[in-house]
């Protein structure tokens, strides 16, 4: 099913982001994907690094080299995905030299919405350095880009979606902690800590790190919420 989303907070406004094309009714840059039909399933992820070659040890994925690492995350998104299907990537898609790791986003199949996180070039955190890059993105294969927080309908349940959780980090310190949403006892859909955990109370780290770097299932989110706040680590197998 679709995942009906509304912003809980402005985005930016068109001119801020140099995108001179089509918004929807929020602000939300997009472009039509050209597919037809009912959607048949949604799917989360997050923290890709397409092209960087340090995350490979930074979060002890297992693969050979960048490119063995790249292969890999768009064989197992193409996997689970079906080109009908709407994928939401929670920041954090590519990095490296951008114009050869952001090409990469054509290969996953897909509706693709983009969440920003910190390491999107179009992240308005940025600010000015930002302009100009949602087209970019467009231009790679996303639907929409999105800023800062969502709100998602789960199954029978909504929750928050943003790249960063409430607290936590892929480090030994918050980072960006004006970007995060406020805790309000309410579950979140996050990224940014990679391996750190798959489950914090009601935090869900959609991020590959902790699914088998591979999307994760509206339904297996949807599960996640109706087992109560637990904490999980990350899959393993």
């Amino acid at each position: 099913m679709s995942v009906p989303t509304r912003l809980l907070v402005p985005a930016r406004d068109a001119s801020y982001g140099g995108f001179a094309g089509p918004r929807d009714s929020r602000g939300n840059a997009h472009r039509d994907s050209g597919h037809a039909g009912a959607v048949m399933s949604t799917w989360f992820t997050a923290d890709l690094h397409l092209g960087h070659a340090n995350i490979i040890q930074y979060c002890a994925r297992p693969f050979t080299d960048v490119e063995a690492m790249n292969r890999a995350l768009i064989e197992q998104w193409n996997e689970v995905v079906d080109d009908g299907d709407d994928v939401w990537v929670l920041g954090d898609v590519a990095m490296g030299k951008i114009i050869d790791t952001l090409a990469l986003v054509g290969e996953l199949r897909g509706r693709k919405h983009l969440l920003t996180g910190n390491h999107d070039r179009c992240w308005d955190g940025h600010g000015r350095r930002a302009e100009g890059w949602e087209e970019r993105y467009l231009d790679a294969g996303f639907t929409a880009i999105h800023h800062r927080q969502i709100e998602v309908e789960v199954g029978a349940s909504t929750a928050v979606a943003c790249h960063f959780p409430y607290r936590g980090d892929s480090k030994d310190h918050d980072r960006f902690v004006e970007q995060r949403p406020v805790d309000r006892g309410r579950w979140l859909l996050h990224g940014h800590v990679h391996e750190r955990w798959r489950q914090h109370g009601r935090m869900i780290n959609v991020g590959t790190d902790g699914w088998g770097y591979r999307p994760v299932s509206e339904a297996q989110i949807g599960d996640l919420i109706a087992d109560d706040p637990q904490d999980r680590a990350p899959v393993t197998d």
